[in-house]
């Protein structure tokens, strides 16, 4: 796959989203820094986003409960994997009005670390925010169904989704 092709997938059901949660999951286990990637998530409100990163999350084998960020702006988790532990963040940027927000929050260090870095809304953080390895975009088909568009932006992303 080359970094800008797409994959689609669909989703007719929550057991097919925690399918596509479980595959990312084994994916992010193989790169060659396990977990170190940029996902960025599109998608209108309520189409699903948040359920996947939990999904997401849980197959990484995040313990406790896992809260959205939407008031937070930003959940850190962290994940035990075989090479060692997982730095995980999972931003959610709905409220932010200003680009100047992001740089005001100091994101930037947290961008600079190795780590899993998941971006809801990630539109509304400016350009500041760095390049996604991988973009998502949920839309929905349905009364429960979705369909999901993942985009490769760099070889990172490439691998994450071969």
């Amino acid at each position: 796959m080359n970094p800008g092709m797409v994959l689609t997938e669909q989703w007719p059901d929550e057991a097919a989203t925690i399918a596509s949660a479980r595959r990312m999951a084994e994916r992010l286990r193989r790169l060659p820094v396990p977990g170190d990637a940029i996902v960025h998530l599109h998608g209108d409100l309520g189409s699903g986003k948040t359920t996947w990163v939990r999904h997401l999350l849980m197959a990484l084998g995040v313990l406790g409960r896992i809260k959205s960020p939407t008031y937070a702006v930003v959940e850190p988790h962290h994940a035990q994997l075989p090479t060692g532990e997982l730095a995980i963040w999972h931003f959610d940027f709905y409220r932010f009005t200003d680009p100047q927000e992001w740089e005001d929050a100091g994101f930037r260090d947290v961008f600079a670390t190795p780590g899993l870095k998941l971006c809801e809304w990630p539109q509304n953080a400016g350009p500041a925010l760095p390049a996604p390895d991988v973009a998502m975009q949920l839309q929905w088909t349905g009364d429960s169904s979705r369909e999901v568009l993942w985009r490769a932006l760099s070889a990172r992303g490439e691998a994450l989704l071969a």
